[in-house]
Formats: structure tokens, sequence, C-alpha cells
């Protein structure tokens, strides 16, 4: 079997983004599954994270045309633009559709969600401002002084998330002629592991380490989140099936990181003998260096 994607799950324990707010009180996004609420990362935010991390967002051109969009044309386009790898659809002039080389899903997490607010004020400034305007901060309602409580829920917790990459499509561009070399090819992949081995979110303002804790994949034959329903978490323990461990075989990779963050650490080192997390991602950095090298 031709392996031309490269398939990754993920166990992260990382916080969730924001979904709409109400006046002065911000909301976690959410899912429902199960007959349950559960706390996410959208794959939106999620990719959008990765891009910018993996540093593919550093050639990133937008331009206005009705809408603000990705800026694409003969001389720009995701042959020589890494910023454009991620998919885009260009309507200036000459419309231009390419979807992405890699897929997300939601990061989700694995207990269903339990409401924390969290609440703050902004008293420092607003009492700095009526210091310096010779108002009383004690009558915030007859001095205007910008005095404003607020809260948000807050959420991190172990969440799954899946990435698939198409390796055939990376460094091409069917609107235009050409290709990346593949080296450069190789390159975009790498980066894209170095920011998920790595990766950290900032959320209201916090550092976020959201760096796998568990991680299990590989090139594949099939371009689909292989591991996707096969990776799950009870009350922080992994539950390692037949068909994981069947899946896994000899073909791919399992990394753990060593910190109690799951609880049958034991267990998941007798069943499914995994290396470091950091030994998996450089295995699968090698891989993908000799699979567009060789």
């Amino acid at each position: 079997m031709n392996k031309n994607a490269l398939t990754l799950t993920v166990v992260a324990n990382m916080t969730s983004n924001y979904s709409e707010g109400l006046g002065n009180i911000a909301s976690v996004q959410k899912v429902f599954k199960n007959r349950k609420i559960y706390s996410m990362r959208s794959r939106e935010s999620l990719k959008n994270a990765i891009m910018v991390q993996s540093g593919w967002y550093d050639d990133l051109q937008t331009e206005v045309d009705g809408a603000t969009q990705k800026k694409v044309n003969e001389d720009l386009n995701a042959i020589n633009c890494r910023a454009l790898e991620g998919g885009y659809m260009n309507t200036k002039a000459t419309t231009y559709v390419r979807r992405s080389s890699f897929y997300l899903t939601d990061a989700i997490s694995t207990e269903h969600f339990i409401s924390e607010p969290r609440f703050h004020n902004n008293l420092y400034m607003a009492t700095n401002y009526a210091k310096n305007k010779g108002l009383s901060v004690q009558e915030p309602g007859k001095n205007n002084i910008g005095l404003m409580p607020y809260q948000y829920e807050y959420d991190k917790s172990l969440k799954i998330y899946s990435m698939t990459v198409d390796l055939e499509m990376i460094g091409k561009d069917e609107n235009f002629e050409g290709e990346a070399d593949p080296k450069e090819k190789a390159d975009r992949v790498i980066c894209l592991l170095d920011a998920i081995e790595n990766l950290s979110l900032v959320v209201k303002g916090n550092l976020d380490n959201a760096e796998p804790i568990f991680a299990v994949g590989g090139l594949s034959g099939r371009k689909t989140h292989y591991f996707e329903n096969l990776v799950n978490i009870e009350q922080a323990n992994l539950i390692i099936s037949s068909d994981l461990k069947n899946k896994i075989g000899k073909e791919f990779y399992v990394g753990l990181l060593q910190g109690n963050l799951l609880e049958n650490e034991e267990e998941i080192e007798n069943e499914l003998h995994p290396t470091t997390i950091t030994e998996m991602f450089n295995k699968l950095r090698q891989d993908v260096t000799e699979y567009y090298l060789n």
C-alpha cells in the first residue's frame, strides 16, 4: 500500500476557546454528545494556532474585496506560499479555490463540562484613572471612571483531536502550474509536526501548554483520521482495546509523556510499548523526510 498520508491522534491537556459572549460574560465553546455537554477547542481555532506556530502564516498576504481574504495570483499561490497550504478561496477577478492539505478535528474534552466561572474586574486601572482625574472610585455610577466587573468560564482538561496530512497535495496548486521542490514539501510537514509537539496557546492573556501527553500515528495509506474512533479516555484512563492494538500493529508509532496525567501509564507501557513523545516525533520527521527525498 502506498503510504501517502500522515495521520496523528493526540491527547493534550489544553484549554477551550471561547464562543459568543453576552455583555461582560464569556463562555467556552461546547458540543453536545452522548447526552452530555463537553467543552472543546474548535478545529478552526486549533488550525489557526498550528498555522501560526508552524510558521506557515509568516508569508501570509491578505486583501479586501468585499470580504477579507488570502491574496492569490499566478505569482503567489500554494506552490511558493506556505500560508496558502491551509486552503483558500479568492474571489478577486478570477475565482480561485483550493482545499487544505491537512485536516483537523475539534479537540473535545474527555469529561463532560462542569462550569467554573471566574470573576474579575479592572479596579486597579479604574482607580488609577479616577485618581488622575480627581474622581472617587467609591461612586462609579456618579463618576464615569470605567469600572467594569466581568466573568468568564474556565476550562482546562484532557482533550482529544486528530490531524491528517495529504502528503501528495503538499506544495501543489491545481490552479497554477508547477509545484514546490521535495525539500520544501518535507520542511512544510515537519513544521506542522514541530508545532503540534510544542503547541502552546494564549487564552485570556494566559499561556497554555498544549503539548501532547499521548499520541499515536504515522504514515498511512488511508487519507483519514485513522485512530479517531479508537483513542478514548475515561476517568483519566486510556481505553486500550484490541482494535487499538491491532491498528497500531507494526506500522504506527505510540508516544507517551510520563507525567501522571493519564492514570494508567503503567498499563499503556505494558500493552502499547510507547516511546517518548520526543522520540515519536523524531521518527515522524524522519519518515516524512524519507518520503519526499528518497
